[in-house]
């Protein structure tokens, strides 16, 4: 390899002799390679009094030559095997370790280094233990599913604030650059599938993006969503790709802040009914006047907006909860059949007859990633204790947190119904409502970012300032204030 080290303060006859000799022992390197019961073999490259030429030479010497130390002794420069390289590239590959140590070198803000894909859990782990040992101040790794393939990424870490005063524009901008705010359109697509593309495509982890709810995969849907470290115009840039799959970026623009779970006050439907049919004494021409008649008594009647079955998973999910400490009967739930026949269920059924996850695997479509994920570590840990263990486990948090989401819908679902049959069907005292509703407090809240919580009064429910329809119910959860009446009892109850 040629290389460049600018050694400067010799004469060009020494510079020359200097990078053979510096090549020459790089080859006797290869050929054989240090270890640590050996004494580590180390070559002085020269003495450079400059700090400033000596920070050139250790760049140069890294940059081409990613398995060598540089080492300074006062003013002396020598060189020897990085023993750190050598067990990466036994983990990886020689040219993934010289990429990656290229990229540590070169620090550069807001990049991102990402393994190739590797479905052994022990080796992402023993390179997870390397690089957090050698380089665990400057860089974080995680790892993430990219196509049912689960990769390392590597990140730099945040540098710390600057102690010099900013004005508050100064601060605004460093905040609004760090998030993109964006509305996703897709259609046929989980939201979590569409994350878990959008990042392998910008080069970012799932965990980047933020959303305040998940969209039903058999609808075309739109959400708002944030994306951290992506500016707005590299996120147009990949417009193209995402399109290929389904989805569309739209109403692209700097954000000051990540987006949570919840962060909404409702949706907005627009239903297609299809083969509609009359029954009983009803004709076809008394079609539009039974739909008329149905839409009105919506209108001024209302209805109870409960989680229907698409968010518990044909009951799935919510036995996957009771359950959740007896691993082996959550996995049979999770594998549970629906009547259909397609490859999914035909995959879901023979493991349940075989127990036999390296068949079931292959039978299972490549987009159910986490059957796929969970097929993986029963095939590597079997089927008992440990096994089914692991196979949670295996799934990455946000996928595992929407069981818990699932079971917390259906206690949301029981508490509308209590509410209505033990305190009726006006609000009462202790109720939640959003505070725009209610007079006189609308400007004082309008500055703040987060919705605020209002508990209705005694004197708001006798004079019947408030209606049903503006009453809210908390989802379970850490933070979450609860009514202040019977129906909170029954939340911690």
């Amino acid at each position: 390899m040629k290389t460049t080290i600018p050694v400067l303060q010799l004469n060009s006859g020494e510079r020359l002799s200097r990078i053979r000799e510096l090549e020459h022992f790089t080859n006797k390197l290869k050929v054989k390679p240090c270890s640590d019961d050996q004494e580590k073999v180390e070559l002085l490259l020269g003495t450079f009094p400059d700090k400033h030429m000596r920070a050139v030479v250790h760049r140069a010497v890294r940059f081409n030559f990613p398995f060598l130390q540089t080492l300074t002794n006062q003013s002396e420069i020598r060189v020897r095997e990085d023993p750190d390289f050598q067990e990466l590239a036994g983990l990886a590959s020689e040219g993934e370790a010289e990429d990656f140590f290229r990229f540590i070198d070169a620090k550069t803000p807001g990049s991102v280094f990402t393994f190739l894909p590797n479905d052994s859990k022990e080796h992402r782990t023993s390179v997870h233990h390397l690089v957090s040992r050698r380089f665990g101040k400057l860089v974080e790794t995680r790892s993430f599913v990219d196509q049912q393939k689960t990769c390392i990424t590597v990140r730099l870490r945040e540098r710390g604030k600057q102690a010099k005063k900013r004005t508050m524009a100064d601060c605004q901008m460093q905040e609004e650059s760090l998030y993109t705010a964006f509305t996703l359109r897709k259609e046929n697509l989980e939201t979590l599938e569409a994350i878990s593309y959008m990042a392998a495509v910008l080069g970012v982890l799932p965990s980047d993006f933020t959303y305040a709810g998940i969209k039903d995969k058999r609808a075309i849907t739109y959400q708002a969503m944030v994306v951290k470290k992506i500016s707005p115009e590299r996120l147009l840039e990949k417009g193209s790709e995402f399109e290929r799959r389904g989805m569309q970026i739209s109403c692209v623009r700097p954000a000051f802040e990540a987006l949570k779970i919840g962060r909404l006050q409702g949706n907005h439907f627009e239903l297609v009914i299809r083969d509609l049919k009359h029954h009983g004494k009803h004709g076809l021409a008394e079609l539009p006047q039974l739909i008329e008649e149905a839409v009105e008594n919506v209108k001024n009647k209302g209805f109870v907006n409960y989680y229907g079955p698409q968010r518990f998973g044909s009951g799935s999910c919510v036995q996957i909860k009771n359950t959740v400490f007896e691993q082996e009967a959550s996995v049979k739930l999770f594998f549970t059949p629906e009547d259909d026949d397609d490859l999914q269920n035909k995959a879901k059924r023979h493991f349940l007859h075989t127990g036999n996850a390296k068949e079931s695997l292959a039978l299972m479509p490549a987009y159910k990633a986490r059957e796929r994920l969970m097929l993986r570590a029963l095939q590597r840990y079997g089927s008992g204790q440990e096994g089914c263990t692991r196979g949670w486990l295996s799934l990455p948090h946000s996928m595992r947190v929407f069981y818990l989401h699932s079971y917390c819908s259906r206690v949301w679902n029981q508490a509308a119904k209590y509410r209505l049959q033990k305190l009726g069907f006006k609000p009462v005292q202790g109720d939640l409502v959003w505070a725009e509703h209610v007079k006189g407090l609308k400007d004082a809240t309008v500055e703040l970012s987060a919705p605020q919580i209002h508990v209705v009064t005694s004197d708001e429910e006798k004079n019947e300032v408030l209606s049903l329809d503006q009453v809210i119910l908390p989802m379970p959860g850490n933070s979450v204030k609860y009514p202040e009446n019977l129906l909170g009892q029954w939340y911690q109850d």
